[in-house]
């Protein structure tokens, strides 16, 4: 008995071996569980093949259309994208990496109505909401166990834009830190503006306008996400309802736009959405998603010297309302995630020209949202 184990030791590294040629990783996948979904999933993702493989799962989670993951791997939080009123939510969950086990810690209310997107200091102290019907950011602090706590800060945006159809009230979107993390930006989609905070963890409101507290988007353009260049020279800004991505010169909590690009063709005459934004790792390349009748990927290049875009490449996201993407930690993959046809594509990364291949990988989830890597410990 003694010796068929030691076998079977010397026998286990080559097995696993064969089932993966790369560093593997959780990937995470928020949803919204008004269709086929149940909660959040948990997949292994192997970085040298882009296969995927089931995992866990944690259910009885409301619309968790978007997470984040703490630096520690060990917290995930979720909103809970709810509410006509200011009855939306955040969830807090334990996590185990190696097992993809989830477990409820607590819940708070986000002070807002459907709250869409949730970003983390990186040393899991507060966490930023932004309620999008609620047209608020609020922050809620984290303590050492992982839950949340009371004595938030609500920021509640004001005014109006010129799409009287989409634009009659703020709709706060996003929310990103510096590099430094002494400041805070976050989109306001509803009122056309980016705006800008100075952040300090240990003050009772952490949150501080800066002056000028904004800038402007174009009119109608509709701010959704952002994305930091890696040099933290340059940040980006993609519109939803004008599918466009601005460039900003960034210094200390200062923007200033340099350039815009479209991402819409010539002779496109269908409806538009711009969805997502990320940058490679390597600061050579920038992708966006782009939804409604496009449903579709596109690549710039990066000017290193500039931070100015020049297109690439548009491909087929493959499925319906390419919503939001994720570049996977090895450079090697983008996953995006489709969430009305109910499935994420994996697409291979040429690193020298940036341009993507599909890999006939795919994986079948209820209306995903958001996608998330965490290394397995």
């Amino acid at each position: 008995m003694k010796k068929f184990f030691g076998i079977a030791l010397l026998v286990l590294p080559a097995f696993l071996h064969a089932q993966t040629s790369g560093k593997v990783y959780d990937l995470l996948v928020g949803t919204y569980t008004t269709g086929k979904s149940q909660g959040i999933y948990v997949y292994h993702f192997d970085t040298g093949t882009g296969k995927i493989s089931y995992l866990n799962k944690v259910t009885g989670v409301d619309n968790p259309s978007y997470i984040a993951i703490a630096n520690d791997h060990h917290f995930v939080y979720s909103v809970n994208e709810v509410g006509t009123d200011r009855k939306g939510s955040v969830s807090a969950f334990g996590f185990e990496p190696l097992t993809g086990q989830l477990t409820l810690i607590n819940k708070q209310p986000s002070i807002g109505a459907g709250p869409c997107y949730i970003l983390l200091d990186k040393k899991r102290r507060t966490a930023f909401v932004a309620n999008y019907a609620g047209g608020s950011l609020t922050t809620l602090p984290i303590l050492e166990d992982g839950s949340l706590a009371t004595k938030p800060q609500n920021i509640q945006d004001s005014g109006s834009s010129i799409d009287k159809t989409r634009q009659n009230e703020p709709h706060v979107h996003t929310a990103i830190l510096s590099p430094d993390e002494k400041y805070l930006m976050y989109t306001d989609l509803g009122t056309d503006k980016i705006n800008i905070y100075k952040y300090d963890h240990s003050a009772a409101q952490p949150l501080t306008p800066v002056d000028p507290a904004f800038v402007m988007a174009t009119p109608g353009g509709g701010p959704r996400h952002l994305a930091f260049h890696p040099n933290g020279k340059f940040l980006y800004l993609i519109q939803e309802m004008g599918a466009r991505i601005a460039v900003y010169y960034y210094h200390k909590g200062q923007l200033k736009e340099t350039s815009t690009v479209s991402l819409i063709p010539d002779g496109f005459k269908g409806a538009v959405g711009a969805a997502d934004i990320h940058i490679s790792a390597n600061g050579k390349f920038l992708y966006s998603t782009n939804r409604g009748d496009a449903n579709e990927i596109e690549v710039f290049s990066i000017d290193k010297s500039t931070g100015a875009l020049t297109f690439v490449q548009r491909t087929s996201s493959l499925g319906k309302t390419p919503r939001n993407f994720t570049l996977d930690p090895s450079g090697n993959f983008l996953l995006v995630a489709n969430q009305n046809s109910d499935d994420v594509y994996v697409f291979r990364i040429d690193k020298e020209t940036g341009k993507l291949t599909y890999t006939g990988e795919k994986l079948e989830v209820g209306n995903p949202s958001c996608l998330k890597f965490c290394p397995v410990e």
